[in-house]
């Protein structure tokens, strides 16, 4: 039976458009990270989950995951609330009420530790966390873009980015008595998110595979001279975080950091599956049903417009997944209420009202459209779980 057979059997009956995991794929990409990442600890990027049920399951699958990267301090709050105790957010937040929704968790117990790259982070936090009587543990977002000529080969993120830079805010940060230094994540988007064997794109994988190449060493020396320097200063640095579902191989290669993150390498949204080093399973998508046929070789779905941010492009659409052969429309694209798909290369003839499966873009994105989650193990639903959305968590 193939496995467009097997998905459409296990989800009939039940409304559609909907959200659905494959839990055995799923476990497979949990062991083959696994493998990738050694015996290196992983933090769980939650942004790329977004269902508390699968982030305890695959937190629970290994002694080798450790702790959750959240993007949001009142979803770390709420993640406390839920029992997760080691939540590292990924982002600075000048939200008073936020950030004081997280100081507040840190009682429960549960170590959380904010990020910052500016004075006016950690004062706030600071002055915050002194109103309340407690300590925000910090770490400090060391920037890993590689400046080439007329070409910032990586993502704007932080504005430390030498050694010298992270040292400034330290002598600051020493100086503040509800401030604990105690971590540095450098995130190299350049090597963890970026595609680089893209079918069709030759002339892009190479140039991005020498990009790749000549960023390594520069991204190494400097993690490796900044954690020095503020160990060096005097801080306590006892947490390094570095890398990404792309970037593992190599990240792991630098012995300072203790741990790795992975995200979308659970879910495998279609932009995963364009890299060299790696290959993992398309374990997560949605589904929704042919409601019309306008021609012979053209049918027509209800929805498919969760289109991925970023830069607006045609490969952060959703893309038809099954059953295979199925086209975009090059003049429509995925559209809020309709989508229009080109037959022609398909082997499995459609009729109106059957199921067609659709793979994001990125993929914790996806559970910004649905309440819930399908579970399908051995060809069955075995559960229907709440992504964030259906806890009514909505993080801005």
């Amino acid at each position: 039976m193939s496995l467009y057979q097997q998905y459409s059997n296990a989800l009939n009956g039940i409304t559609k458009p909907l959200a659905w995991v494959d839990m055995d794929r799923l476990d497979q990409n949990i062991k083959t990270n696994l493998k990738r990442a050694k015996n290196r600890s992983i933090r769980i990027a939650s942004k790329s989950v977004r269902c508390v049920h699968l982030l305890r399951y695959i937190l629970n699958s290994s002694e080798q995951f450790n702790g959750i990267m959240c993007y949001h301090p009142k979803e770390a709050a709420w993640l406390a609330e839920e029992g997760f105790d080691d939540l590292l957010i990924a982002y600075p937040s000048l939200c008073a009420e936020s950030i004081v929704s997280a100081l507040t968790a840190t009682t429960k117990p549960a170590k959380i530790y904010f990020m910052v790259d500016k004075l006016e982070h950690v004062t706030l936090l600071n002055t915050l966390a002194g109103e309340r009587g407690v300590i925000a543990n910090v770490c400090i977002d060391l920037d890993m873009s590689v400046p080439f000529p007329m070409l910032n080969f990586g993502v704007h993120r932080s504005c430390i980015k030498t050694p010298n830079d992270a040292l400034k805010l330290y002598h600051k940060i020493a100086d503040l008595k509800n401030i604990n230094l105690c971590g540095l994540m450098g995130y190299e988007a350049q090597i963890a998110g970026l595609g680089d064997n893209i079918p069709g794109k030759l002339i892009q994988n190479h140039i991005v595979r020498y990009l790749k190449k000549r960023s390594l060493p520069i991204i190494e020396e400097r993690r490796t001279e900044t954690i020095w320097a503020l160990i060096n200063a005097g801080a306590n640095i006892t947490l390094v975080n570095g890398g990404g579902t792309g970037s593992v191989e190599s990240t792991i290669e630098e012995p300072l950091v203790n741990e790795v993150t992975i995200g979308s390498g659970f879910y495998c949204s279609h932009l995963f599956d364009f890299y060299t080093n790696f290959q993992l399973q398309p374990a997560a998508g949605f589904v929704t049903t042919v409601a019309r046929q306008p021609a012979s070789k053209i049918v027509t779905c209800n929805g498919g417009g969760y289109v991925a941010s970023g830069n607006a492009e045609r490969i952060k659409m959703p893309s038809p997944y099954l059953p295979v052969g199925l086209k975009l429309d090059s003049n429509e694209g995925t559209g809020e209420v309709q989508t229009p798909l080109h037959t022609g290369q398909t082997k499995q003839p459609l009729k109106l009202g059957d199921p067609v499966f659709f793979r994001h873009a990125k993929a914790g994105e996806l559970c910004e459209h649905f309440n819930t989650m399908h579970l399908i193990r051995a060809g069955k639903v075995i559960d229907e779980v709440n992504t964030y959305r259906g806890n009514g968590w909505v993080f801005m």
